[in-house]
């Protein structure tokens, strides 16, 4: 591409900003436009729902770059402002402010956003949720006076939002509809040890109820669950999952999968969606991952970084696919733990365990029928991701039996 040529980035998110860092690093000296609708400088969101959540950091560690990178870098930020409409004939965007800007390569990062609980009482002030930089800094500050918290949902953002709760002296509820923790993403054999964790650190765990509304008149002051009672709460958290900013690629034409397809952007191994010169990366992203044969869409920090990184050395005309291992890391209490592949929900799966749970150090295996290595996690037990990592990809079947035994090397299970 030359330099008389224009990139537009739609979502100044961590996949944006990457994308943007590395069409620098690649050479490409055409203009970058970077539009995010947030006021911040590009961040991470790691960090928000973790030390900055614990009071140990300002929500700015989360920033990618200060100002002066993107001046060095001759990378235009428009921020607060939201990208309205695509034209993918016209090689245009328009922006909130009727603005338009041309571009030749266009690439939409434009994340996820939490989804919402419908339920009386959801708009009672109190009530919470964990994505954004101001949100985690707004709940952050609520800790402080240690409410009673009640969590809605014991995914990742909500146990990480509980243990943190737990942490700075919070008394904690968390109502999950599902039998445990995690069921849903690590089954039920892996999320009960999580479970188990929260309860020694004295969280009231309440698992198979839901939430018939939010209890209040000028705050939230209870939560009314499925089996009628009311738990009290000064504060409560939602964390019932995400949904990918598709509307905008939809609205333009650009081929975006079903929901019950999984949702998200439409694209090959390059990230290239079906209309021409247009890109996706991020969590709004459905790429057909070479590795795996199959779609699959990913909402974790390293996806983010990686797809952009990806995407923008496709806009430039290289070979480049996006092949990535999908990769997540959770800290709870004294609990470190990195996770590596992906598993289909409704696969057929059985878990193998390398070391006893109950030590607090161990790792977990998600194998299916043919004993080949699906994903991977370690607990408090360092340095093996890139060799659970390899195990993924050799696609081969492996001993169980070996694989559990820790005196066995991962290479050669």
């Amino acid at each position: 591409m030359s330099e008389t040529q224009r990139i537009v980035i739609v979502g100044a998110s961590l996949a944006g900003a990457s994308a943007a860092e590395t069409l620098r690093s690649e050479g490409y000296a055409g203009a970058v436009v970077l539009i995010g609708s947030e006021s911040e400088l590009p961040y991470e969101r790691p960090p928000l729902s973790k030390d900055v959540l614990l009071g140990k950091e300002q929500p700015e560690v989360a920033q990618l770059h200060d100002q002066q990178w993107y001046d060095d870098n001759t990378i235009e930020l428009r921020l607060g402002r939201t990208v309205t409409a695509i034209d993918p004939a016209a090689h245009t965007v328009t922006l909130d402010d009727d603005s338009t800007v041309g571009y030749d390569r266009l690439l939409i990062a434009t994340g996820s956003r939490v989804r919402r609980l419908d339920v009386p009482g959801a708009d009672l002030p109190g009530v919470h949720y964990l994505r954004t930089s101001a949100e985690s800094k707004a709940l952050t500050d609520a800790y402080a006076a240690k409410p009673r918290v009640v969590v809605i949902g014991a995914g990742w953002i909500g146990l990480e939002s509980a243990a943190a709760a737990r942490e700075r002296g919070c008394e904690v509820t968390v109502l999950e509809p599902q039998k445990t923790a995690l069921a849903s993403v690590m089954g039920e054999q892996i999320g009960e040890l999580y479970a188990e964790l929260h309860r020694q650190h004295g969280v009231d765990l309440r698992f198979g109820e839901g939430v018939e509304a939010f209890e209040g008149t000028d705050k939230v002051t209870g939560v009314r669950t499925s089996t009628g009672e009311v738990i009290p709460a000064d504060l409560v958290v939602v964390g019932v999952g995400v949904q990918p900013n598709t509307e905008l690629a939809e609205s333009a034409g650009i081929r975006v999968a079903a929901r019950e397809d999984g949702s998200g952007i439409v694209t090959g191994p390059d990230l290239r969606t079906s209309a021409d010169d247009v890109y996706a990366a991020g969590d709004v992203v459905r790429w057909e991952h070479p590795l795996f044969g199959r779609s699959v869409r990913v909402e974790h920090w390293a996806n983010a970084k990686d797809s952009g990184a990806t995407a923008a050395k496709a806009m430039l005309g290289q070979d480049a696919t996006h092949d990535a291992i999908p990769y997540f890391f959770t800290d709870q209490y004294d609990l470190g733990m990195e996770y590596a592949g992906d598993v289909p929900r409704g696969a057929s799966v059985h878990v193998v365990l390398r070391g006893d749970p109950s030590s607090g150090a161990y790792l977990a295996f998600w194998l299916d029928d043919d004993n080949h290595v699906l994903a991977g996690m370690h607990v408090n037990t360092w340095d093996t991701i890139d060799a659970i990592q390899d195990l993924i990809r050799s696609r081969r079947s492996v001993d169980p039996g070996r694989l559990a035994d820790s005196s066995v090397e991962l290479s050669e299970v």
